[in-house]
């Protein structure tokens, strides 16, 4: 269990997900791409009462995430952190694919990871 807390930057952790979490609220909104994102996935704007499910999976996953980039961090491995963010985008494409979603929202998901990856790694560049 040590190497996976030992040497971590949690202050970049924290900073990371909640600055990438926050982000999210953005991408998603009607401001950037989330009314054509919804009707990619199949939902109207209007009915999101079953949200708070994903949205509690989405923190989790998110500080999750930046915890592994914390990792790589620890041990100067960008290549690694790269690595990982690549295999989380293309394992979220081919969810796309397979739920049958829309190009764009396929892009509109995969483009978030990668700018959350870019993100994570500033923020344990800058802290």
């Amino acid at each position: 269990m040590e190497e996976i807390i030992a040497n971590v930057n949690w202050i970049a952790v924290v900073v990371g997900a909640v600055v990438s979490f926050a982000l999210g609220w953005l991408w998603y909104s009607p401001k950037m791409f989330g009314e054509k994102w919804l009707h990619g996935i199949g939902i109207s704007f209007d009915d999101q009462t079953s949200m708070m499910p994903a949205m509690i999976t989405q923190i989790v996953g998110t500080f999750l995430f930046a915890w592994v980039i914390g990792l790589t961090a620890t041990t100067d491995s960008l290549l690694t952190a790269i690595l990982i963010t690549l295999t989380i985008a293309v394992l979220i494409k081919a969810n796309g694919l397979f739920s049958k979603k829309s190009h764009y929202a396929i892009k509109v998901e995969v483009g978030f990871i990668i700018v959350m990856a870019i993100i994570m790694i500033a923020t344990h560049a800058v802290i």
